[in-house]
């Protein structure tokens, strides 16, 4: 009889996707890649199915739906194509763990689908929690199923939660990315390869542009609200360029716990995906001899205004950080296509915000809607 956990990767191709099937390989008398998905990377997808031969392959564009069948033709896989097949297949009662891997908005719906078939939530989609963290905490709390945050802030952040214990401030850390030193003027000037060149973590390009800009930190202090039910104010942002310290949590008495480890994706994946166990790896260690030191500083929300709009818009909730989620992905994609400027990805994100209809409402049609307002109104701004 198999015993192993079926996990459902959405987003297999990605940089957190390929990362987790090499700790189901790893760990593979414990793990089983049971659904492999993916937008575009048509060939990286059937190399991933050919090795480990899931029960189920999905492509969510439907223009590659036939490649993907015929190449698939000679082994036994389902294969399915179109959006809808995504937040079908994460209902499949042989699914244990479904991590949600894919990048922005459209990971949202898939995620809902699977919470609603009550399966245990891998998430690495900080997208869906930007935009309808209400929204999800509720239907986890319905459905009674776990979250558990799989970037290595909150990861981290997690592991250092004491039960019955009062979080009194979560300090997360952030590289500062590639432009931590560039002055302002500079800023204006810097390339698509520069933005790319991010010091610590190897990710794809849209988290990476992110983190160039700081929005990616922006995203994390609005999951962390909803992950751990803290208050704006109660969560600080700590430039710390050597990505040792992956997150702190300080407690009422003043006491402060950290979480350290190489920067290396594949710990708070394999975490969250064996929790409350932990298993024995062989990733590499903290070599605090090889350290030179630990520095921290102060984020500068003047030169990298995306984290001070990501705060505005927690503080104002309701449907405003789904505005900010949907105006960034525009505004990102810009600047990877030599569109706009660097500068201009936060000016495309605050101008969205002033115009687009605010609204509290938290059901699931509000943020389709307003995203795709949104993303019509920041297109007209390129």
């Amino acid at each position: 009889m198999n015993n192993k956990k079926k996990i459902a990767i959405l987003g297999s191709t990605g940089s957190i996707g390929t990362q987790a099937l090499d700790v189901i390989e790893q760990q593979s008398h414990l793990y089983e890649a049971y659904v492999l998905t993916a937008n575009n990377s048509v060939d990286r997808l059937l190399e991933q199915a050919r090795k480990f031969v899931p029960a189920t392959v999905v492509i969510a564009n439907e223009a590659h739906y036939e490649k993907v069948k015929e190449a698939l033709s000679d082994l036994p896989i389902k294969v399915f194509a179109g959006e809808e097949a995504l937040c079908q297949v994460v209902q499949d009662e042989n699914v244990d763990i479904v991590l949600a891997s894919m990048v922005g908005f459209a990971g949202l719906r898939p995620t809902i689908s699977a919470i609603k078939a009550k399966k245990v939530i891998a998430l690495a989609n900080k997208e869906t929690l930007v935009v309808a963290g209400e929204l999800i905490n509720k239907l986890a709390q319905e459905y009674q199923v776990p979250i558990l945050p799989v970037d290595s802030e909150h990861s981290a952040i997690f592991q250092c939660l004491e039960p019955g214990n009062k979080i009194e401030k979560i300090l997360l850390t952030c590289s500062g990315g590639p432009f931590r030193r560039l002055p302002a003027e500079e800023l204006a000037k810097v390339t698509k390869s520069d933005a790319l060149a991010h010091p610590t973590w190897n990710m794809g390009a849209k988290i990476t542009i992110d983190s160039a800009t700081l929005m990616n930190k922006g995203f994390e202090v609005i999951e962390a609200k909803w992950l751990f039910g803290v208050r704006p104010e109660q969560i600080q942002v700590i430039v710390h360029p050597q990505s040792v310290i992956h997150s702190m949590v300080q407690f009422e008495d003043g006491a402060v716990k950290a979480q350290l480890g190489v920067p290396d994706m594949r710990l708070p994946i394999q975490y969250a995906f064996s929790y409350p166990v932990r298993l024995k790896a062989s990733f590499d260690r903290v070599d605090f001899f090889k350290m030179k030191d630990l520095t921290f500083e102060q984020p500068d929300t003047n030169r990298f205004r995306c984290l001070a709009l990501a705060y505005e818009a927690l503080n104002k909730g309701g449907n405003m950080p789904c505005i900010v989620n949907a105006a960034n992905e525009i505004a990102n994609r810009a600047f990877i296509d030599d569109r706009i400027s660097f500068n201009k990805i936060s000016e495309i994100i605050e101008q969205s915000m002033n115009h687009i209809s605010f609204s509290t409402d938290s059901s699931l049609d509000t943020y389709l809607q307003t995203d795709k307002e949104t993303r019509l109104y920041a297109e007209s701004l390129l």
